[in-house]
């Protein structure tokens, strides 16, 4: 495996319509399964810094459901809606995200995000690679304007210091 990067590598290919991010994380590959799909552990971690994040419905099988809200500081909010369509615990989440309102009501006009999240462990630590397609060009350029690399790479620096929490290690021994 290649060398271990320690931030988080996002990649647009406008060929392709993809977003390509990467990033190991020091932590075994259950635990940072565990901080993806269970909803207090989410809550911690996801979302831009001093946000919360409220989880109103998550089921993670083919075909559930997360639903959830991200909330700022100055009442600014950003809802989400993902639809699991394949999961192979721990390797592989595949699903489709897409922008709600508060009420969990698809928003028009907004990006349909295909993700395939991988989760590969070797020596102790996992390396996370996250493939998200779009429909055109368009959509994927509309997602970099709304700042989503800065938003991806700040997100993916909270799950690390979320999975380096000593609280978090002595809890899963």
């Amino acid at each position: 495996m290649a060398e271990d990067k320690v931030t988080t590598q996002v990649t647009p290919d406008m060929e392709k319509q993809e977003l390509l991010v990467e990033r190991t994380f020091d932590a075994p590959r259950e635990l940072v399964w565990k901080a993806w799909t269970e909803p207090e552990r989410l809550a911690v971690w996801w979302g831009p810094k001093d946000w919360k994040t409220t989880t109103y419905e998550m089921d993670v099988k083919p075909g559930g459901v997360w639903r959830y809200c991200m909330r700022g500081p100055d009442g600014m909010e950003s809802c989400g809606k993902t639809v699991y369509r394949e999961i192979v615990e721990p390797e592989r989440l595949v699903y489709i995200d897409l922008f709600t309102d508060a009420e969990g009501n698809v928003m028009e006009g907004m990006p349909t995000l295909q993700i395939t999240t991988e989760f590969t462990e070797y020596n102790g630590k996992t390396r996370i690679t996250s493939i998200t397609k779009f429909a055109s060009t368009a959509d994927l350029e509309a997602i970099i304007a709304m700042g989503a690399i800065y938003g991806i790479t700040e997100n993916w620096e909270r799950l690390a210091d979320y999975l380096a929490a000593p609280e978090l290690a002595s809890s899963e021994s």
